[in-house]
């Protein structure tokens, strides 16, 4: 994918996961800053995160949904994977 003046182009996976962890972030009443903390991130980095310009590891996204007590797939998909 290419850029536009430098911002780097988003990746459909990327920003359909980003809004579902800000769904659900906010869901549970969980500051932004809180969730950096725990999943080792700086706030700034889960701003890009949630806006789909940042990519998450699979640490990341482990810390983040034990965070906000839910399962794996709910960051993944909004169906569930039983």
């Amino acid at each position: 994918m290419g850029s536009v003046h430098g911002f780097p182009a988003v990746d459909p996976t990327d920003a359909a996961i980003g809004q579902r962890l800000k769904r659900w972030r906010t869901e549970r009443h969980v500051e932004l800053e809180d969730l950096a903390l725990a999943m080792h991130v700086d706030p700034g980095v889960l701003r890009r995160v949630e806006a789909g310009r940042e990519h998450l590891t699979a640490s990341q996204i482990g810390a983040a949904t034990t965070t906000l007590h839910l399962p794996l797939w709910a960051l993944v998909s909004d169906v569930p994977a039983y």
